[in-house]
């Protein structure tokens, strides 16, 4: 216990939430998804992403377990429900968005908006990641180990910043035509994890029959 924090909860927690949030392999995907974005647009769309995935991670850890059970909603629905959404974004970077002219007279707003939706979740803040906030939150006792899971959040959701927010020094080493491959290699990725949310979303449905 140090200052109040318990050490050994708090390295749980950061660590199995950056396995979760996988920066290093997030951070080509979130390229890949902002490469039409100025400098400064991706730069607002990584603080975007991580203020949304803070949002929603805070929202359930608060009251995950009973905002699931208001809704009606499981965990495997979740889970299915985030991989359908991957998958329609990994068609987009397979196939191309089509219409850059129209996508040039977006405005800084709707160009940012891919950080919402899907870096900040399901990417970041997906079900992973709200699963093990309800856990972990759940089985806290105390102040001091409450204050070890928010510190522990904290820090992972800090060093998802940090990748996110300095992503465009791999676009500069990769050049547009590297991007673009990284676009068509990081649809491939997420069209394999959205297949294999939903591959677990029905695994689980088949289990509670």
């Amino acid at each position: 216990m140090v200052g109040g924090v318990n050490a050994r909860l708090f390295g749980e927690v950061a660590v199995t939430m950056l396995v979760i949030l996988d920066p290093p392999g997030n951070t080509p995907i979130f390229l890949a998804v902002t490469r039409h974005l100025k400098d400064k647009e991706r730069h607002r769309a990584a603080y975007i992403a991580v203020g949304t995935a803070f949002l929603i991670i805070a929202l359930f850890a608060i009251g995950g377990r009973t905002v699931l059970d208001y809704l009606n909603v499981s965990v495997p629905a979740l889970r299915g429900a985030g991989g359908l959404l991957l998958l329609l974004v990994a068609l987009q970077l397979l196939y191309g968005p089509g219409g850059e002219g129209q996508y040039a007279q977006a405005t800084v707003q709707e160009r940012t908006s891919v950080a919402m939706v899907p870096v900040g979740t399901p990417l970041l803040a997906g079900p992973g990641a709200i699963v093990a906030t309800i856990v972990f939150f759940s089985e806290v006792d105390g102040a001091g180990e409450w204050l070890s899971v928010v510190v522990g959040l904290g820090v992972a959701l800090a060093v998802t910043l940090l990748a996110l927010r300095y992503a465009g020094m791999l676009q500069r080493v990769v050049r547009p035509m590297g991007v673009i491959l990284l676009a068509r290699v990081a649809g491939m990725l997420l069209a394999a994890i959205a297949v294999q949310m939903i591959a677990d979303s029905v695994i689980e449905f088949v289990k509670t029959v």
